[in-house]
């Protein structure tokens, strides 16, 4: 036990307390101390008169907060959640881990890649004019392919003729 001594008034008083709660004890002296002076020039004889009416203050004041404390009212409880949005992200999530899992498995395991289609067959020509069997031949394509030729051999007869002109 701690002893703290008060000083309300002219008068001190010493107070017996537990260990640990002396600076609390000194704080409600003080209180007691404030209110005792606010009686001023109006102060009774007898000191124990003074004292009262310092605790009348401060019983006074207690009366006071307790009424505007019972005048809060109280919260509202909270709303229960709408979880709907919560439930439609946590799906939206699940279909696309989903999908994840799938690409992830598609790259670790990739499919074969499909194989060329075979080339269509192209007949076969021989350049000396003889065609296969199974193939159609244009009769006027031996025709075309000799005009050709022959405006290619004009163009190297005239490219001759220049180059040894100049």
């Amino acid at each position: 036990m701690s002893t703290v001594t008060l000083s309300i008034g002219p008068k001190s008083y010493a107070v017996a307390c537990a260990d640990g709660q002396e600076a609390h004890i000194r704080a409600l002296g003080a209180m007691i101390a404030d209110k005792y002076a606010q009686l001023g020039s109006a102060r009774a004889p007898l000191e124990a008169q003074n004292l009262v009416f310092a605790a009348l203050f401060l019983a006074d004041e207690l009366a006071e907060a307790r009424m505007r404390i019972a005048e809060i009212p109280e919260p509202a409880p909270a709303p229960e959640p709408d979880t709907a949005e919560l439930d439609a992200a946590r799906e939206v999530i699940a279909r696309l881990e989903a999908e994840l899992a799938e690409a992830r498995e598609i790259a670790a395991h990739p499919a074969p890649a499909p194989e060329a289609p075979a080339p269509s067959p192209v007949p076969q020509f021989d350049l000396f004019g003889s065609a296969p069997a199974a193939a159609a031949v244009d009769a006027d394509l031996a025709a075309r392919l000799e005009a050709l030729a022959a405006a290619a051999e004009a163009s190297a007869a005239a490219l001759e003729a220049a180059a040894a002109s100049a």
